[in-house]
């Protein structure tokens, strides 16, 4: 029999995690003590990046060492369940799809609510949800009075209502027959809070945006979700999930004073001492955002309310919480934070091609002995980690939302007031480009740095390195720029290109692990 350790390193992917940890600190001892300093300031700057790099590489092989967590799951197990189906304002044909799904499913004791906000919203559909419940016969709970937005509607829900479970979808979100059967028996174990299934988009192929918005999630509802169950840190995403009532009564109900009121309940019931479980399995499938608009809303909405959390909550001392928890809820907060680091790294070679200025001297040889590895390394892992799913579109749009994470970050610290904002699940028909004005500045002002720097210097090292650098920002940025532009501009001027990139019969080819019943499996 082996042991415990020979079993943990007998997997390669755990090795190629070993080894890219190991490569993020050899490149940030080379950046820090290696080269000649140029700029002290932007030196500096520069080490807080890379500090910060070094954490997210750390923390990522932290969180996905180990995958094979199990749970105690009692086939048998059934109590009564709650359903509650969040509505304000979303269209009536698409709120009674998932109404539909959840009445049917599969199990022997369980009630529907459509929770309709849209009168305390002012949404003129709110007497046409009512209609449809009485037509589908389900209850409706149609609020009169205003506060908590989303959770204030949860729990206005709380009070009409007694089963032990509840669950809960948003509009778009229709749940597979079977979600109940694969997700009550968990709570057999009755220290058990909640459950979180994944959110996958079935409009996923519809579009650019659509399909970047679930290749962004493929990361996170993959890997990162199965690696924080061995440390009981599953996080709570507000939809397609399933909760112990007395769990979330313990804890005053959703939470109402974040617009991260999921992300904020699930750190309530772990300093309580809950447990939590995260089921890679696809049982609810919802709408991604199929615009620029409503895709860099919903962005921001998820950044500011986490970055609420980190300066709102006092992570790092919070009691009730273990260590790994801290570690988990900080690393999953502290990821909005790099929209800040992204633009930091973008700027750094435009100062020298305009300016001259570097904050170190680096030999050319250092992107061939130490950069490249290091690069390559990383996307290995992030592949094999997530079995291949995680894509140059997704890195380009995580990498570009930086943006976004800037105006988050910017409104969280000055204490902006920011209402909950429902994303549109119908496309917004419109030119965004406005949108993407800092990255189109960026690829204008480094199409003019390169040949001014190369003129002021000639092809030096620096020049040549700074030059590659840019380049290389600049074909990040370009996925998302043409994700903006216009539809018809984009056929008109790129059409060849863009549509064998971003087709839906090019998305199609993606490969996704299918299993029997049509589930997808993020295992």
């Amino acid at each position: 029999m082996p042991s415990k350790k020979e079993f943990l390193l007998s997997d390669p992917k755990r090795w190629l995690l070993i080894a890219n940890f190991g490569m993020a600190v050899v490149y940030f001892y080379v950046i820090a003590f290696l080269f000649p300093h140029g700029n002290e300031a932007l030196f500096w700057l520069l080490i807080a990046g890379e500090v910060f790099h070094t954490w997210q590489a750390l923390t990522y092989v932290y969180t996905v060492w180990r995958l094979d967590h199990r749970a105690r799951y009692d086939a048998g197990h059934a109590p009564e369940v709650d359903v509650f189906i969040t509505v304000c304002g979303e269209p009536a044909d698409i709120v009674r799809k998932t109404a539909l799904a959840a009445r049917d499913m599969d199990y022997p004791r369980h009630k529907v609510y459509l929770l309709n906000d849209g009168y305390v919203a002012k949404k003129d559909n709110w007497q046409e949800i009512e209609a449809l419940a009485k037509e589908l016969s389900i209850g409706c709970f149609t609020r009169r009075v205003p506060g908590g937005a989303k959770a204030g509607n949860i729990n206005n829900a709380l009070r009409e209502t007694r089963a032990p479970l509840v669950v809960i979808f948003d509009a778009d979100h229709m749940p597979h027959e079977d979600f109940l059967a694969k997700t009550a028996g968990y709570f057999a174990d009755e220290r058990l809070s909640f459950v979180q299934t994944p959110q996958f988009y079935r409009n996923a192929y519809a579009n650019a945006v659509a399909l970047s918005s679930w290749e962004q999630q493929e990361l996170f509802f993959g890997p990162i979700c199965r690696g924080k169950n061995r440390l009981n840190s599953a996080t709570m995403c507000g939809t397609n999930m399933v909760i112990r009532r007395d769990a979330l009564m313990e804890v005053g109900g959703m939470c109402e004073e974040s617009i991260a009121e999921d992300f904020v309940t699930g750190l309530f019931l772990h300093q309580k001492g809950w447990r939590s479980l995260y089921v890679p399995e696809v049982l609810a499938e919802g709408l991604a955002p199929e615009d620029f608009l409503s895709y860099t809303k919903q962005q921001f909405r998820w950044a500011r309310g986490a970055l609420d959390v980190l300066f709102r909550y006092n992570l790092l001392f919070r009691g009730g919480l273990t260590f790994a928890q801290k570690i988990q809820y900080l690393s999953s907060v502290t990821y909005f934070l790099s929209g800040t680091v992204v633009l930091m790294n973008i700027l750094l070679p435009l100062l020298f091609l305009y300016f001259g200025i570097i904050p170190i001297q680096i030999d050319t040889m250092f992107l061939a002995a130490v950069f490249i590895p290091y690069i390559f390394l990383t996307a290995g892992v992030l592949a094999s980690t997530s079995n291949r799913r995680f894509s140059f579109r997704a890195l380009s749009f995580s990498l570009c939302s930086f943006w976004i994470h800037v105006k988050a970050l910017w409104s969280a610290m000055t204490g902006q007031k920011v209402g909950f904002s429902v994303t549109s699940k119908t496309g917004v028909q419109g030119n965004f480009l406005g949108l993407v004005i800092p990255h189109i500045l960026y690829i204008a002002v480094v199409a003019v740095g390169i040949p001014y720097a190369a003129i002021r210097e000639g092809m030096t090292a620096s020049v040549i390195n700074n030059s590659a650098w840019a380049l290389f920002n600049v074909g990040v940025l370009a996925p998302f720029v043409f994700a903006a532009a216009p539809e018809g501009f984009m056929r008109k001027h790129l059409s060849k290109l863009y549509e064998h990139i971003f087709s839906p019969e090019r998305a199609a080819a993606i490969k996704l692990k299918v299993e029997p019943k049509g589930s997808i499996s993020l295992g």
